[in-house]
Parts: structure tokens; C-alpha cells; sequence
């Protein structure tokens, strides 16, 4: 019996024992790394732009001008707001089908006057009150629109310290510096239009070879 118990003892000796507590704490690390970076992924299957503009063609308008089309803006959980109708601010059901194109803005960008670690709370506060003011407002196409929601909540957050963004500026940012979430947000932006373009060249040629 004493021999036993002294190679037991021997053996928890001779035998490393890791430390639960590093360990603990470098899985714990581990996975919070790990969920801030999927926090910010985003996911097209679940229609899901964390801090993102989002933008989707508006059927006969976008075939015939492809600059021109339909915006929202998303909270940090990746939800869409959009301005869709008159009095009406969609949430999770984007007007006119889902985003072809995106921008994904850096939170770092957003002004606070508190703390870094709270500028999620900044951006997602700006987009909820820039809804909530265009839920009392009539929607005009030309005037007071989707861009035009988008860019209040930008001025209210005060994005990369500028305050005057408007519905020609973003229109114009997302043309030229827009994602496509994919191949097929690419086909569902340019077909239409370069379809009706074939049609005019076609025609356009073939009355000037019957004159």
C-alpha cells in the first residue's frame, strides 16, 4: 500500500498540471476576438450590413439611369432603415428588393464627444433619430428621399466631421466607391440598362442604314 500511494504520488510530481486559470483566460480572449469580428461581418444571406449604406435599383428609373436608385442606411446589428414612402420608415424590409451595392463605413469615423468605446450607441442613435424624424415627413423623389434620410442620420453623427452630406453626394459615393454584395447584385444593376442601350444603338443604326 505505501509503495502504491508513493508512485501516485511520484507520478502527480513528475506529470505537468497546465494552469485552468491561462487557459481560461486566453479561450475567453480568444472568442471575444472572435465575436467582434462577426459582429461586424457582413452576412447577404440573413441581409445583414453592419454600419453600412446600403443601396437597391429602383425598376424603370435605375434601367434608365443607373446612378439613380433606392438607399438605406444600417444600424450596427446590421438591420436596414430605409426611407420607403411617405410617413413610412421600413425596417428589416428594404423597398424595391435587397441591396445590390454597399459602403461600409468605419465607426472610428464617427464623431463622439464620449468615450471611443460608445460610438456604436453614436451611430445607432443617429440612424433611430434620422427615422424617426422622416416617419412625420412626406416623401418627395426629388427633393426629400431615401438619400436624403440617409444623409441626415451622416450629419447627425457627425461622419468623418462633415455635416453637409445630401442626396447628389451620396448618390454620387456609392456610384463610384459602392460594393456589389455579388455577382448577382452586379447583373441586377447594369442588365436592364445595358439591355434598353442595345435596343437604341440597334435601332439607331438601323434607321440611319435605311435612310
Amino acid at each position: 500500500m505505501s509503495g502504491a500511494t508513493s508512485d501516485q504520488i511520484t507520478t502527480a510530481i513528475v506529470i505537468p498540471s497546465e494552469n485552468p486559470s491561462k487557459s481560461k483566460v486566453n479561450q475567453m480572449s480568444d472568442d471575444n476576438f472572435l465575436s467582434n469580428n462577426s459582429t461586424d461581418r457582413i452576412d447577404t444571406k440573413r441581409v445583414r450590413y453592419p454600419h453600412c449604406i446600403v443601396w437597391t435599383p429602383i425598376p424603370v428609373l435605375t434601367w434608365l439611369f443607373p446612378f439613380i436608385g433606392h438607399m438605406g442606411i444600417a444600424r450596427t446589428d446590421g438591420v436596414i432603415r430605409d426611407f420607403a414612402g411617405p410617413y413610412y420608415v421600413s425596417e428589416d424590409n428594404m423597398a424595391f428588393g435587397l441591396p445590390t451595392r454597399y459602403l461600409q463605413l468605419d465607426l472610428n469615423r464617427v464623431s463622439s464627444l464620449g468615450s471611443s468605446n460608445n460610438l456604436r450607441n453614436v451611430w445607432d442613435k443617429a440612424v433611430e433619430q434620422a427615422s424617426d424624424e422622416y416617419k412625420k415627413r412626406m416623401h418627395n423623389l426629388c427633393c426629400d428621399n431615401c438619400h436624403s434620410h440617409v444623409a441626415m442620420a451622416l450629419n447627425t453623427m457627425g461622419y468623418d466631421r462633415k455635416y453637409s452630406y445630401n442626396m447628389v453626394s451620396l448618390a454620387f459615393w456609392m456610384f463610384f466607391c459602392g460594393k456589389y454584395v455579388n455577382f448577382g447584385g452586379l447583373l441586377r444593376t447594369w442588365i436592364p440598362f445595358l439591355i434598353l442601350a442595345s435596343i437604341v444603338i440597334v435601332v439607331t443604326v438601323v434607321v440611319k442604314l435605311q435612310t
